[in-house]
């Protein structure tokens, strides 16, 4: 555990999505491992569901229309 979180300390100098990841997704998942769903809710508000529902729309976009539309046109 101690080389993740060197490598995450070294890394989050330089890039702000391990900045982000760090300190939000995995704070998040801890709150919601100890403390429960309830506790993640109070303490992150909406804006988890706002993450959750953005990613995926975002992800299945990609995935399941413009992927299919670039190899209809013959692009991908």
């Amino acid at each position: 555990m101690k080389t993740i979180e060197a490598t995450l300390n070294r890394l989050s100098a330089k890039n702000i999505l391990v900045r982000f990841y760090k300190y939000y997704i995995i704070d998040s998942i801890l709150i919601l491992k100890r403390e429960g769903f309830k506790s993640l809710l109070k303490k992150r508000g909406w804006k988890v569901f706002a993450v959750v529902i953005g990613y995926y729309t975002i992800r299945d976009t990609i995935l399941y229309i413009l992927i299919p539309f670039l190899v209809a046109k013959g692009i991908f």
